[in-house]
């Protein structure tokens, strides 16, 4: 094996452990006390369902942000990082990131003509490119803050 491949294995397994430290022990789970926005999200194919929460202030920044809900270690784990990163965020920012994370996951990686955003810790859904059924538990949270942001009534589905 090459260095550069015992590199790309190092960080494969320290992406994957944190998807397990998230789908173990989420982080931001429960209902929000306060929420201005909320949409569902489901995944009819694998059962994941969730529902995010959000306190977003009068000048659009997201002052909190959490989640309920039940589903794979993939989608447990993309909802509690999901919450992690937007909290601080303005809403356009976060929306940046909802288009930068499906684009990762589902397209080619692109922003077509945007800036490119710093995906950080969100890196660690990349393995689920792998496995393409997977794709759609890693999304669904993002397809839900999309969906709160919008004020969709309709839960927010991956297909």
């Amino acid at each position: 094996m090459t260095a550069t491949g015992k590199q790309d294995d190092d960080v494969r397994d320290l992406y994957r452990e944190l998807i397990l430290d998230h789908a173990r022990s989420p982080r931001h789970f429960g209902k929000l006390p306060h929420m201005t926005h909320t949409a569902e999200g489901i995944n009819p194919l694998c059962g994941d369902k969730l529902k995010l929460y959000l306190d977003v202030a009068d000048d659009d920044t997201i002052r909190d942000a959490s989640f309920e809900g039940s589903g794979c270690a993939i989608s447990v784990a993309s909802a509690s990082l999901l919450t992690d990163m937007i909290v601080g965020l303005e809403a356009n920012q976060a929306i940046r990131y909802f288009e930068a994370v499906t684009a990762h996951l589902v397209g080619d990686g692109k922003m077509h003509g945007r800036a490119p955003v710093d995906l950080g810790k969100l890196r660690a859904l990349e393995g689920v490119r792998e496995f393409p059924a997977r794709v759609k538990c890693a999304t669904l949270a993002w397809h839900a803050l999309h969906s709160a942001l919008r004020h969709d009534a309709a839960p927010a589905t991956t297909e």
